[in-house]
Formats: C-alpha cells, structure tokens, sequence
C-alpha cells in the first residue's frame, strides 16, 4: 500500500526557546547539537529553567520517539545533515525537543514505532530529504509538510512489526556490546588511576597494610616510600622521562591518499585520519595494535585533552595521525591511558590549524615506574582488551548486517523467515 508519512504518522515541530530560559539546571533541551549516530547523548546539553519548562509540556519527549534533523547541511556531512534520524533514548525520557527537529511517532494500528525509525534511516529518506530541503547547502532546512510528503510502500502492520523486531534485535546486540566496551575501558581506566595517579599500593605498603586486590608477587614490585622528583612526590625508584623514552613511533611508514585516489581504491582496509576512520582501501601500510593521536587538525577536544584512536590489525593511516606503540615494558593501553589524562595544550602549535609536532609531543613527560610494574600492568589489562577489541569487531559484523538488511527489508526483497533464521 502506498502512502506518505503524515497519513500513517504524528509529526511534530519542536519548541522554539528562547536564551533567555536557558539555565545550568533544570529541564534537558534535544538539539541535533546532541544527536549521535543512532542516539542522543544530552551530557552537558543546554537547559530549560523548571518553572518555565512547563510551558512546553507538548513537547516532552519519550523513550522510543524518532527525531529528524530539521536542519543542517547536504552533500552530507553525516554528524550534520539535513533528515539524519535518530530513536529517543530512556535517558532523554521528558527531555523537551528543540527546534530545528520533528518528531514523528506512529498512529496506533497503522503502522510500527520501531518500522517507521529504521525507514527513515534509509539512502531513500536522506535522499528524499536532500532533494525537499530548500536553503543553501550548508544551510538545508526540511519542512514538516515536506516530511509528511514522504511517499513509500508500507506492508501489512504484522510484517513491520517484525522487520522492526529483527532491526532491533541486531540493535540491541550492538548497543550491548558497546556497553560492555565502556564497562571494561572504565575498569582498566580505575586500575591505571590506582597504581599511577594515586598511588595506592605504595601508600598502602606505607601504611604497612596489602595493596587491596593485589596478589603479593605483584605487590612486592611496589616500594613503600615516596621521593621528590623534578615534578613533584614519585613513588621512590619512578621517575619522570620525555615521552619518547616509552614511545615507538611509525609516523614515517605513512602515506596520505587523497579523496579521488581512495575512490579509485576501495577495498577492506580501514584508512584513518587524525580523528576518524575516514573510508577503507584495497592495501595496508601497518599491522598490528596502535594508537593513534592527531598531528594537526583535531589534535585535542575542547577541555585540550588529546583525540586518540586505538586501532588494530592491517590499516591504512595518512599523515595528520602520529602512529604510537607503547615500549620498554610500557604497552600500548597503558600509553593510551596516559595520554587520555594529559593536557597537551601547552605542547600544540598553530593559530589557525592545531599541530602536535613530534618534537613537541617529546616534550610531555611521563611518569615512569620500573620495568616490572610496566610489565605487570599490560598483564592485567591485557585480557580486558582483548575482550574489547573481540566485542568491537563483532559490532562492526552485526552493524554490517544491519545496514545491509535494513534497505532489503524495507523494500520487500528479502524473505522474512530467512533473514529471522540468519539473525537468530
């Protein structure tokens, strides 16, 4: 059955609010400032003064709403575009939606919550919205008339219920495994901050106390006194060296590629930047577990703390990315972990365009304890991210099939009892 949105949808305007009601508490506001890929993250986002919120009670949001941006540019700038779509989270429950975004929820009977999210998450919607978006291109704005025109054929209510069923299964397996990511990131993130940052173990062993979850071979590595150091108080036998003294760097074997010649060379390969997975080529210049941390361009965000990628297996990297492995005894996450707590603007360059030169970057010093506390560290955190980089890749499977599922089962190509048997 052919329809349009607006026959088989509510679609809703956002409130226009006013500066003037902001506050540092109170009431959420969703922006497409706050969009993710799928999501909507409202950590440090604007809000709306409690005693005045009330005014726009209507457009409260709730778990399972759909937001499209409204506005924003085309060719897409994915972060930005005009009809990116995203699912309202528990965590925005009751947030307020903000201009600039529609929100659409589906009319009971007629058609699938669930449905309606994943068909507006097709190439044909973004195409439809690129081409009904009037505005400049870095300016796009979509009406809601022009939404509510949206044409497609939509199946019978049983069969969008469970093509949505199927999408948000595969989704739900995603989101769970990036959780269980953030979980295990965090606990090697508390560990690196009790044996390097506050020195647990050595202040215990002052104390003449055991370090606290820590077995006695690994306990005896650590001394039970502190020393001054050019820096400050060091657990005694640490000391602080350049970070070239724990770093091998690879930033020779890189090799940019510009935009027309990857076009020319799709392949499997990841080819990265200085912040981003930037597309994938048919060859690759490194192998193995680095990090990656920008040379120029996005060097740091805006607290000035260092944009790092922790990549693994065969990759392309171009040359705004300083290619890093942890050494003598130093490994890679635990080179990662430091520099995610490093302030690196005093070390930057650049007016215009932020740069971390090599040279630069050897002039941040880093805390150094001896060899075995270096080696027993990777040891236990290794596991941590092995499992981390095993749920990633199973993500990126699952992702994978998602996107290619998704525009087959929207238009009707694929068999329903196969797809549900491959997913399951």
């Amino acid at each position: 059955m052919i329809v349009n949105l607006g026959e088989i949808a509510i679609v809703r305007n956002g409130a226009g609010i006013k500066q003037e009601f902001f506050a540092s508490e109170g009431i959420p506001l969703a922006r497409v400032t706050n969009f993710t890929d799928t999501s909507i993250d409202l950590f440090g986002c604007v809000r709306v003064c409690k005693l005045h919120a009330k005014k726009w009670q209507s457009y409260f949001l709730k778990n399972g709403d759909i937001l499209v941006a409204t506005v924003g540019s085309w060719p897409p700038n994915w972060s930005s575009v005009v009809g990116k779509t995203i699912r309202v989270p528990f965590t925005a429950n009751n947030a307020i939606q903000n201009q600039n975004t529609c929100c659409v929820i589906a009319k009971p009977i007629r058609a699938n919550q669930d449905y309606l999210y994943y068909l507006l998450r097709t190439k044909d919607f973004i195409q439809y919205a690129a081409n009904s978006a009037s505005g400049s291109a870095n300016q796009a704005r979509l009406s809601v008339a022009k939404l509510e025109q949206f044409t497609f054929n939509l199946p019978s209510i049983e069969t969008q219920e469970k093509i949505g069923q199927i999408l948000s299964t595969l989704d739900d397996r995603i989101t769970l495994l990036r959780e269980t990511n953030a979980t295990l990131e965090a606990i090697a993130q508390a560990l690196f901050k009790s044996w390097f940052v506050d020195f647990d173990p050595v202040h215990a062993k002052a104390q003449g106390t055991k370090p606290e979850g820590m077995d006695e071979q690994t306990a005896a590595l650590f001394p039970d006194s502190f020393e001054e150091s050019e820096l400050g108080m060091v657990p005694a036998g640490w000391d602080y060296v350049s970070l070239k003294e724990v770093v091998s760097i690879f930033d020779s074997q890189r090799i940019p590629l510009a935009g027309q010649e990857r076009a020319k060379r799709k392949g499997e390969y990841p080819y990265y930047g200085a912040a981003a997975l930037m597309d994938y080529v048919d060859d690759y210049i490194f192998d193995g577990v680095f990090l990656l941390t920008g040379e120029d361009g996005s060097v740091a965000d805006s607290n000035g703390y260092p944009i790092t990628q922790y990549v693994w297996g065969k990759i392309w990297v171009n040359n705004h990315a300083h290619v890093l492995q942890g050494k003598d005894g130093v490994s890679t996450e635990h080179l990662m972990m430091f520099l995610k707590r490093t302030n690196i603007e005093p070390f930057m360059t650049g007016a215009v365009q932020a740069k971390l030169s090599q040279s630069n970057m050897w002039r941040i010093m880093f805390l150094k304890p001896p060899h075995q506390i270096s080696e027993s560290f990777g040891c236990v955190i290794e596991p941590l991210f092995a499992k981390l980089r095993h749920n990633t890749e199973k993500a990126q499977t699952l992702t994978n099939l998602r996107d290619t599922l998704l525009p087959r089962l929207i238009s009707g190509q694929l068999r329903l009892p196969d797809v549900e048997e491959m997913v399951g």
